[in-house]
């Protein structure tokens, strides 16, 4: 079953230049497909079409009958006194209207006996339960846990939270909805790790179909299954994940460039006949004269190939300052606290030489305090920090500034770098930054151009520790590009804080995690990293059962007059069960009272799992001296 067809469909807001130009597509039922194209190219255009938020100008759009379409980055107005809570509960407004009907016809089966009255309430019972409505407030928790929605933010209002958080809340809402079509624009852009992995984990199970755009190369080779590239209005197809359209697309260039170079020589050696027989015709021969317009126009009927182009990298490199010495940076029992609330405590590490680090943590952890202390914008409570003599920092923030914004490119240079006109405009040409583009305001930057331009600026001090503050957050796929190129050419120390997993497998070789007040100090990729802890929450599953009881060997076959042993280990057995049970029951009431703390939920689940595996290896041993038992009063 087609759920989305898009057939020859075209928008333009200014006349003359369409932005959607014959765009041709359909995605089935269940499909996970990836939204891909330049910034502009008209993604975010379709998707507001795709809601009937927009208009088109011609084509076709057909949506499922019956199916409901969610948008994350639409986010509805609601009434400026409902809680995060309130809207969270919009989710099962359809429930809340089925409850409301049930209760009507209970009180009006009281009185009347018609069968079509008990009809539909049992209709309405059935759809109520397998629409999980016996179930909401769990559902809520599990959404909200995932996606670190704390108990405190529910309380707030709607209208007060930041535009992230809105998007968090609104990605939250349409998640419980379940809803059947998800257009997902930039998901992960306002969530950690923790809470991107969850979204993965949940699309992974979600039966609806989903159409992703998405900068975040991860997300898109976990989830996507197809990629649809939006190019000059048109549609390009890739059978595959984001790293298979990455190889495709290669492909695709490197042929096309081929036919072009092979059109290309044959049309010169074809315009080289042509202005032979030109010469010759000058002679009064007609014949050679025809022969040679013949062949001029075979020689257009073969210029059908355009030539291939592609973004151009960045030709870069940094102005490294020699770095003598093994020591880079020392820190001895650091802490730090806001509003009571301790960030992290007992922090012990050594930086040396060469390496490159990448600090994860989940939002609000303390991660960007921790670089501000480095740079010594703030100050710690306790502890000491201590740079090696020769280290020369440089700093990419998450949020760039300038100080004159209203300054064009080449005078940002001039005053900041104190370089000719000249070099300026070879360094900005080496960030892609060419022609007429030099002279733009850098207000009228975008987020990508601006980090580009301060990376640029970067380049030209000499530095042998770069810090980098969420280097790619909000950047499209080719201005994450750049700057992975800019910071490949870079040999020096390396720290970094990002929630960009592809950027941090390309560079980390080292791994500080910042969870619970304190630093987990990893010396290993990424990989080795996820690897590691996927180990320890195993082994910590699996504790239980290597701490339980020998299981009872077999033994021969007992006298009558000797099972009272065995009845007692019987006893023994059954009780064992009985409070294992007991325990996992306490512990489903607990999971409830922590359902807003994802730290002490997910330690419960851990518990839970533990205790399953404890009370199957307890039911064996319990079966076993049973059999035992029974087989010695035979």
């Amino acid at each position: 079953m087609i759920d989305i067809a898009v057939s020859n469909l075209s928008k333009e807001f200014e006349v003359g230049k369409k932005i959607l130009d014959g765009l041709t597509f359909q995605i089935d039922q269940g499909e996970r497909v990836g939204l891909l194209g330049r910034n502009g190219a008209g993604k975010t255009t379709l998707f507001k079409i795709l809601t009937g938020e927009l208009d088109w100008d011609d084509g076709e759009v057909r949506i499922a009958p019956g199916k409901g379409v969610g948008l994350i980055s639409q986010i509805p107005v609601y009434p400026p006194e409902y809680t995060v809570a309130d809207v969270l509960r919009t989710a099962f407004d359809k429930l809340r209207a089925m409850e409301t009907e049930m209760a009507e016809l209970a009180g009006r089966m009281g009185e009347d006996s018609d069968p079509a009255l008990l009809r539909r309430y049992d209709a309405l019972t059935a759809a109520y339960e397998a629409g999980g409505g016996y179930d909401t407030e769990t559902q809520l928790n599990k959404v909200c846990n995932g996606l670190a929605i704390s108990q405190d933010m529910r309380n707030q209002l709607f209208s007060s939270l930041s535009g992230g958080e809105k998007t968090r809340v609104n990605l939250a809402r349409l998640i419980l909805e379940d809803t059947d079509i998800l257009l997902l624009d930039e998901p992960t852009n306002h969530l950690d790790l923790r809470a991107t992995e969850w979204l993965e984990e949940y699309l992974d199970k979600y039966k609806g179909t989903v159409l992703a755009i998405s900068h975040d190369r991860w997300f898109l080779d976990r989830v996507v299954k197809r990629v649809i590239e939006i190019q000059e209005g048109k549609a390009e197809f890739y059978e595959g994940n984001y790293s298979f359209y990455v190889v495709e697309k290669e492909r695709r260039y490197q042929e096309k460039l081929k036919q072009y170079e092979k059109e290309q020589a044959k049309i010169e050696q074809l315009e080289k006949a042509a202005e032979q027989l030109r010469v010759w015709a000058y002679s009064g021969n007609d014949k050679t004269f025809k022969r040679a317009q013949s062949m001029e126009k075979r020689i257009e009927r073969l210029r059908t190939t355009d030539k291939p182009t592609r973004e151009r990298r960045l030709d870069i490199k940094f102005g490294e300052r020699e770095f003598r010495g093994d020591e880079v940076l020392t820190i001895k029992e650091l802490k730090k606290s806001f509003d009571g609330r301790t960030l992290f405590d007992h922090v012990n590490l050594e930086v040396v030489g060469g390496e490159r680090i990448a600090l994860l943590g989940d939002n609000g952890a303390g991660k960007s305090t921790l670089l501000k202390i480095l740079l010594k914008e703030e100050e710690p409570d306790s502890g000491k920090l201590r740079m090696g003599p020769t280290v020369k920092v440089g700093y990419l923030p998450q949020i760039i500034h300038f100080d004159k914004p209203e300054r064009n490119l080449v005078d940002t240079m001039l005053y900041a770098q104190n370089c000719t006109t000249q070099t300026a405009r070879n360094r900005l040409a080496a960030f892609n930054f060419r022609g007429e583009d030099v002279f733009k305001p850098v207000s009228a930057l975008s987020g990508g151009e601006q980090s580009r331009l301060r990376l640029c600026m970067l380049m030209d001090e000499k530095i042998n520790l770069l810090i980098l503050d969420e280097p790619t957050n909000h950047l499209d796929i080719a201005s994450r590009e750049w700057i992975e190129d800019a910071v490949s050419e870079y040999e020096g120390n390396l720290l970094f804080v990002s929630h960009d997993r592809y950027f941090i497998k390309q560079f980390a070789t080292r791994i500080w995690m910042l969870e619970d007040g304190h630093v987990t100090d990893f010396k290993g990729t990424f990989e080795e990293f996820r690897a590691a802890r996927e180990r320890a929450k195993t082994q910590a599953a699996a504790a239980p059962i290597k701490a339980e009881p020998d299981k009872p060997k077999k033994e021969k076959p007992r006298r009558p007059g000797g099972t009272k042993e065995l009845e007692k280990q019987v006893a023994a057995a059954e009780r064992a069960v009985a409070k294992a049970e007991e325990r996992q029951y306490e512990l489903s009431l607990k999971a409830e009272e922590v359902a807003s703390n994802y730290l002490e939920l997910q330690k419960v689940y851990d518990e839970q799992k533990a205790l399953e595996d404890e009370i199957a290896a307890l039911y064996l041993q319990w079966e076993t001296l049973a059999a035992e038992l029974e087989e010695a009063k035979g």
